[in-house]
């Protein structure tokens, strides 16, 4: 997606079952793509309700294998992170600023434009639950206000299991140190003002900090949008899935028959890493990694834990982080 234009691609319903994310990984395959101008986007979609849910996220909290496993049931059609949601995101951060080049009207057209092409579904009686990637949470308040039909379930885990997860990965200790500056400009745009400098905080302490911001954005939506929005914890989903399967698709759809929910808790999913299904991952796999991390980072993670700590007491805002987990 250009700021003038949006590439669209030619998906089946096989596609989007299996494909991880919509975003530029896709153009490197042989799809019918086509680039659209943005009056040509809203001219499509016009008559198309906004009709969709979404689960927000902070990260590397199994979103992805939520959304592959309520995608099984009949009712929902799940959508993964398009890049064009991201890229709405950080246009949104920038209206009204020197560096934005749209207004708040055009970022209102387009953005419903978008969401109502993504309400299309391939049959009836299904709905749209669209999977944000973890920075969207910026605007999940904003998303939500659209609609007061739309529901989110917001999936998050502890501080601690969050920090062993980063820290257990050499993949997402780089992308920690990619995403930390911007990450800290949220964190302090929402504490309305500049507190903490990036290089001056360890990885332990960068990786709370990223926890702490990505909350924030679930934490305005859950209080603006009490009925709206359902939180879940990973860790809850892993030890009890049918249960945690039936309050989100309860949430999401009125009901969760008993049928149903069985057959979702019964998904191969379950057992494969769900970015890349062709391997094996299951939730004792998980345990072992994460314990590994807490071996080999434990003095990172005390770190971590040392600054949320002392964050909570400094600034109410990230004490309501912790107060809001579930």
């Amino acid at each position: 997606m250009a700021d003038q234009s949006v590439t669209a691609l030619s998906l089946t319903p096989r596609d989007y079952e299996i494909i991880s994310f919509l975003d530029q990984r896709l153009l490197m395959k042989d799809y019918p793509r086509k680039t659209i101008g943005w009056d040509d986007i809203e001219d499509f979609s016009q008559g198309d309700a906004e009709a969709l849910d979404y689960i927000f996220h902070i990260g590397h909290v199994g979103s992805t294998l939520l959304s592959r496993v309520l995608g099984q049931n009949p009712g929902v059609f799940s959508l993964r992170e398009p890049a064009a949601l991201r890229r709405l995101t950080e246009l949104h951060g920038a209206l009204g600023t020197a560096g934005g080049s749209w207004t708040p009207a055009a970022w209102e057209s387009r953005a419903g434009g978008l969401l109502r092409l993504w309400s299309r579904v391939w049959l009836p009686g299904q709905r749209t639950l669209l999977k944000a990637t973890s920075s969207v949470g910026e605007i999940a308040t904003v998303l939500l206000a659209r609609n007061p039909a739309a529901r989110a379930v917001l999936l998050t885990v502890k501080p601690e299991t969050y920090m062993a997860t980063i820290l257990g990965g050499p993949s997402s200790r780089v992308e920690l140190e990619q995403m930390t500056p911007g990450r800290l400009q949220r964190l302090h745009r929402r504490l309305g003002g500049a507190v903490w400098r990036a290089e001056g905080l360890s990885e332990g302490e960068r990786t709370a900090m990223s926890w702490a911001c990505e909350m924030a954005g679930l934490a305005q939506a859950a209080a603006a949008h009490p009925a709206g929005c359902r939180w879940l914890d990973f860790d809850a989903l892993l030890a009890r899935p049918r249960e945690s399967l039936a309050l989100a698709l309860t949430h999401l759809r009125g009901a969760a028959p008993a049928d149903a929910v069985d057959a979702m808790a019964a998904s191969p999913y379950f057992s494969r890493y769900s970015k890349a299904p062709e391997y094996g991952y299951d939730a004792g796999l998980r345990r072992q990694v994460l314990d590994q991390a807490r071996a080999e980072h434990g003095v990172e993670l005390r770190r971590g834990m040392a600054w949320l700590d002392q964050a909570a007491r400094d600034h109410p805002l990230i004490a309501g982080l912790l107060a809001a987990q579930p």
